[in-house]
C-alpha cells in the first residue's frame, strides 16, 4: 500500500570511507562540470548525472564496479538505484562530496 515510500535497497559506503579503498575503486562523480571545479576527489571520473543515465553503456562496463558520489548523496542515491535496474555493477556514496575530508581531494 505504502510502496511509493519505500526507497530501493541500495549498496552504499560512506564517504569517509574512500580514502581506505582508494586504490582499488572505480569512482564516478555525477555532479555538474561547474561543481567540480571547486572540489574533487583526485581520481575521480566526472560523468554528469544527465549524460550517464542518457547513455551508460557509453561509460560504464557492467563488468565492472563502480562507486557513484554526488555532492550529498541524494543524486547518487537515485543514480545507482536506476543503474542496478540496469544490470550495473554500482555502489552509492553516501554523504557524498559535502562529507568527504579525506586526504585525496583536488
Amino acid at each position: 500500500m505504502f510502496s511509493i515510500f519505500k526507497k530501493e535497497a541500495v549498496d552504499s559506503i560512506h564517504a569517509s570511507e574512500i580514502d581506505q579503498m582508494y586504490n582499488d575503486i572505480n569512482l564516478v562523480d555525477i555532479r555538474e562540470p561547474y561543481e567540480c571545479a571547486s572540489s574533487r576527489i583526485k581520481k575521480a571520473r566526472n560523468i554528469p548525472m544527465g549524460q550517464l543515465l542518457a547513455n551508460p553503456d557509453k561509460y560504464l562496463n557492467k563488468d565492472q564496479k563502480y562507486y557513484i558520489i554526488c555532492q550529498s548523496g541524494a543524486r547518487s542515491h537515485s543514480t545507482t538505484s536506476a543503474l542496478l535496474k540496469s544490470g550495473y555493477d554500482v555502489v552509492n556514496v553516501k554523504g557524498g562530496m559535502g562529507s568527504y575530508t579525506g586526504e585525496n581531494k583536488a
